[in-house]
């Protein structure tokens, strides 16, 4: 009689965070990366993880450092704004750098507001009491210059990943809210998020940890 191997059990935030505050054993701050494509869950995960943890925690979100449109239009990247090139690595990778060095002072991050379609100096802050700073972006698992030396700052990195068919719902819902017509969202989904998300989808094999956040509460909604 064969006996039935028992069925993996799904991570909750309550598991998650435990995981994550372990990694504060290795020092005095210590940061969680969460990678994966667009949609996937990303920030959610990691405003849930810091709020559990209140002052010793931090958020640091990639999108702060997308590039000013200006810059994207001098570029020629305007219509691929979110594409790895459309970020400033360099001045993340920076920002990382202090975050563990300049333990005793407040750190102000940037941010991407998606009223103004730009991104935002200072709206967050790693005060001296964070032990846990999580950051979350497309790329931060790719092997490509600035983010591999972004990786090997982090503790740990984990993958957040869902389903392709969720994935599309939430970023066309994410182009609606930001006031595109219904075409319009799709076909920016299909030009921009899709191969955005193809690219980051190459660079799973790298993080420490796959997961789906499928099923927990924050996303029921």
């Amino acid at each position: 009689m064969e006996i039935a191997e028992p069925a993996p059990v799904e991570p909750t935030l309550e598991s998650l965070a435990a995981d994550a505050w372990k990694l504060t054993a290795s020092g005095p701050r210590v940061l969680l990366g969460l990678a994966g494509p667009p949609g996937a869950g990303k920030s959610t995960l990691a405003r849930a993880l810091v709020e559990r943890f209140g002052a010793r925690a931090a958020y640091l979100p990639l999108d702060g450092f997308h590039l000013s449109n200006a810059q994207l239009e001098r570029l020629g990247l305007t219509a691929r704004k979110g594409s790895e090139p459309s970020f400033d690595v360099y001045g993340y990778l920076a920002l990382l750098r202090r975050v563990l060095t300049e333990t005793g002072r407040d750190l102000y991050v940037p941010d991407f507001d998606r009223t103004l379609d730009e991104p935002v100096a200072a709206r967050h802050r790693v005060a001296p009491s964070a032990r846990l700073v999580v950051t979350e972006g497309n790329y931060l698992a790719c092997d490509l210059p600035g983010w591999r030396e972004a990786r090997g700052l982090m503790g740990a990195l984990w993958y957040v990943d869902a389903p392709g068919d969720v994935r599309q719902l939430r970023l066309v819902e994410r182009q609606l809210t930001g006031g595109r017509t219904r075409v319009g969202a799709e076909d920016w989904v299909r030009a921009n998020d899709r191969p955005n998300g193809e690219l980051v989808e190459e660079s799973r094999g790298r993080a420490d940890r796959i997961l789906s956040t499928i099923g927990m509460d924050m996303f029921k909604s």
